[in-house]
This record gives C-alpha cells, structure tokens and sequence, in this order.
C-alpha cells in the first residue's frame, strides 16, 4: 500500500533550525510532484513549498521564502524540507504529500491536486 511516513518535528526555539524528512513507498515516486503543507491549531491547512518530480522546479510560499528549502532524493523515494530561521508562527503539524503530475517541470501549490498524504509531525517554535 502507498505510505507516507514523516519525521523529524520536534521543539525548538525562534530562530533555531530544523530538518523534516519523508519516506515513501507503493506508488512510482519520479511521477508525483512532491509537497509540504501545514495546518495549525483553528487554522486551514496552507502550503509550504512543492517540488516537481524531475527536481527542477520549486515553488515556496511567501511566510517562507527564504527560510525554507525543499528537496528531493528520487533514488531514495524521499522528500526533505529544511527549515531555517524558525519563528513561533511556524508552529503547525507539517504534511508531506504526493500529486500525480504529467510533466517532470510541473510543480503543484494547489492542496486538491494531491493524490496522497502523511500522518504529519509536530513542529513547534517557542519564543
């Protein structure tokens, strides 16, 4: 079966850095646009940053533009967001996710287009 496996989240304080990673398995990972997406306490889920299957396009969200980089190992079937510069408004369980795309240049912002989801992990920045 298709799986999606994050970890990685943890406590730590403003400023501060952190690294999440996600392993997957059942499904052709250099077909599928990879994404990050968040969803604190009353909130919507948003999206963070998305990554297209060829690893040659990224898109961020403006909160983390320039802050946040993701990346992908096709070898590996992993996808890695590194979060630099933390601050307490990154608080949120974080999502890693898969979106069957047509193109190896085609990155996905759109929360709907995603075929697959993880369980998330807990990040949280103190002040």
């Amino acid at each position: 079966q298709v799986q999606l496996v994050e970890s990685g989240g943890g406590l730590v304080q403003a400023g501060g850095s952190l690294r999440l990673s996600c392993a997957t398995s059942g499904f052709t990972f250099n077909s599928y646009a990879m994404g990050w997406f968040r969803q604190a306490p009353g909130k919507e889920r948003e999206f963070v940053a998305t990554i297209s299957w060829g690893g040659l396009s990224t898109v961020n969200a403006g909160s983390v533009k320039g802050r946040f980089t993701i990346s992908r190992d096709n070898a590996k079937n992993t996808v890695s967001l590194q979060m630099n510069s933390l601050k307490p408004e990154d608080t949120a369980v974080y999502y890693c996710a898969a979106a069957l795309a047509s193109s190896p240049t085609r990155a996905e912002i759109r929360t709907t287009a995603y075929d697959y989801w993880g369980q998330g992990t807990q990040v949280t920045v103190s002040s």
